[in-house]
């Protein structure tokens, strides 16, 4: 008790010097110091827990009173701690809009056009830079569904931008060990590779590994395909992939998409440990065509609404189709007859296709 007397003093006493602050408790400076005395496994089990409550964590909706339809099926998720303010603008370019047309000015891609003005950030897929480094803040990106977190080398205070996971905060480190394991941990496990050491070491979320490295069954995203490519797969909100097995021989993996697809990628292909950001993404509701506008996405017209001279099904007195199958303006059949997959346009890289029909 005199003990807990003695530290609550000098406390009271800076206290009472500045009256700007409040008066801390005897309890709360024993906590500080405890958490100043933690090792450095004990702050990494802390910053792991907290991830995993952030992550486990109930994401509440934005809705507003109905007071015009446009707002009755509104809802957006609530992340608090997003960046408010603007993106760090050397890492961004700008966007010019081509509204889905290739160089000769022809409509290769339909639905596009108009939006607001957006530039675009510059994600480091490949993440080649070793070193720790801190995040920063976590932004919203207008070009992508998940959210994207900016990070700071703690030595060169080289500025990047990457994919966020589920749990990651600002002033979380993160680190990429594709150039190899560095020397600070080789020094701590005495010159040779420790296994149990380097796992607890690299076992992060948000820190990029080879595939060699993580153990059969992680969850993880931003998964390359190939040795010094950058990540392909799971970059979308909420996606993920899981590794199944790995063929040393061959030094190839097999990782497990969402979808159940099953395909190989390179031993040493890059992957990130965790879960995409903004998972209840699919969960919001923008309410009126107008905000979809804003986006940059144009309307979808049904084809037995069109003119007969735009479309194969249109046409006719009323809703008539001429007895005709589903087929694309160009006259591809929708529905069966049309097959793609043949022959030499097999995806050799793919081990299992997913469930289709009664296999799921």
């Amino acid at each position: 008790m005199s003990f807990l007397l003695n530290v609550a003093r000098p406390a009271f006493m800076a206290c009472k010097l500045s009256p700007q602050f409040g008066v801390r408790s005897a309890s709360h400076v024993v906590v500080s110091q405890r958490r100043i005395d933690q090792t450095e496994l004990e702050k990494q089990d802390t910053v792991t827990r907290r991830q995993l409550e952030l992550s486990k964590e109930r994401v509440q909706f934005k809705r507003l009173k109905p007071y015009s339809p446009s707002l009755r099926w509104w809802r957006r998720p609530i992340y608090p701690h997003l960046w408010s303010g603007k993106p760090y603008k050397p890492l961004t370019v700008t966007r010019v809009s081509q509204s889905g047309r290739n160089s000769t000015g022809r409509i290769v891609v339909r639905h596009r056009g108009g939006g607001h003005k957006r530039r675009i950030r510059l994600i480091d897929y490949a993440r080649n830079t070793p070193g720790p480094h801190t995040v920063v803040r976590i932004e919203y990106d207008p070009n992508r569904t998940s959210h994207i977190a900016l990070l700071k080398h703690q030595d060169t205070g080289e500025m990047s931008y990457i994919i966020a996971c589920e749990g990651l905060r600002a002033g979380d480190e993160v680190e990429s060990f594709r150039a190899g394991i560095p020397e600070r941990l080789m020094k701590e496990m005495g010159g040779k590779v420790d296994p149990a050491i380097l796992a607890v070491r690299i076992s992060r979320k948000g820190n990029c590994l080879p595939i060699s490295l993580i153990p059969v069954g992680t969850i993880v995203y931003n998964v390359g395909e190939h040795k010094n490519g950058p990540a392909k797969y799971c970059r979308a909100a909420g996606a993920y992939a899981r590794l199944v097995a790995k063929d040393l021989e061959k030094k190839r993996a097999i990782v497990q998409l969402q979808s159940g697809e099953q395909r190989y990628v390179n031993l040493e292909a890059c992957a990130t440990l965790g879960v995409t950001s903004n998972s209840a993404h699919h969960n919001q509701s923008l309410g009126k065509a107008g905000r979809k506008r804003n986006m940059g996405i144009r309307p979808t017209v049904r084809g037995v609404a069109m003119n007969k001279c735009d479309h194969p099904l249109g046409g006719g007195r009323g809703k008539s189709k001429g007895n005709k199958v589903p087929m694309s303006p160009w006259g591809v059949i929708a529905k069966g007859g049309f097959k793609t997959r043949i022959g030499k346009h097999v995806n050799k890289n793919k081990v299992k296709d997913r469930p289709r029909g009664k296999q799921r």
